[in-house]
This record gives structure tokens, sequence and C-alpha cells, in this order.
């Protein structure tokens, strides 16, 4: 391998692990978010477990007790959580 191509590599592969990392993170802050949303809307979850993005400031919010809620900004802006 030349010294640029190792470079090249080297640099790829540092990426790759430092962007994981910074993934997960993202992804428990958010599941902690939606988890307080859900609990200030009084609705029952406990915990939410797993969150697949559905648009802008949209989600599929499923809690620990097997709740599904869909976490979204309304027309007039507020946010909603409706039970799925």
């Amino acid at each position: 391998m030349t010294g640029r191509l190792k470079v090249a590599v080297a640099m790829v592969v540092m990426q790759l692990l430092t962007a994981a990392p910074a993934r997960a993170a993202e992804d428990a802050a958010l599941l902690k978010d939606l988890t307080s949303v859900i609990a200030l809307l009084g609705m029952p979850c406990g915990q939410v477990v797993k969150a697949q993005r559905r648009g802008d400031n949209d989600y599929t919010a499923i809690c620990r007790d097997g709740n599904r809620y869909r976490v979204h900004q309304n027309a007039q802006g507020r946010v909603v959580a409706d039970k799925l």
C-alpha cells in the first residue's frame, strides 16, 4: 500500500469508529426525550424502548409496556402523542 492509501484507509476507519457511538448517544437521547414527552402528556408508557422516524418531528414510539404512540407536531405547532 502506498502512503496516501494507508492514510485514506485510516481516515475512513476513524470515521466509522466515531460515527457509531455518536449515533448511539443520539438514539439514547431521543428515547429519553420521547419518554418525557409521553409522560408529560399524561399517557401510560413507562419507558420508550424503540423509536422509528416517520418524518420531520414525527416518530413512532414503542414503550416497554407495549403501548405505541405517534409523537409529532400538530398544525398549531404543539407536540402531541396519538395512541396507535
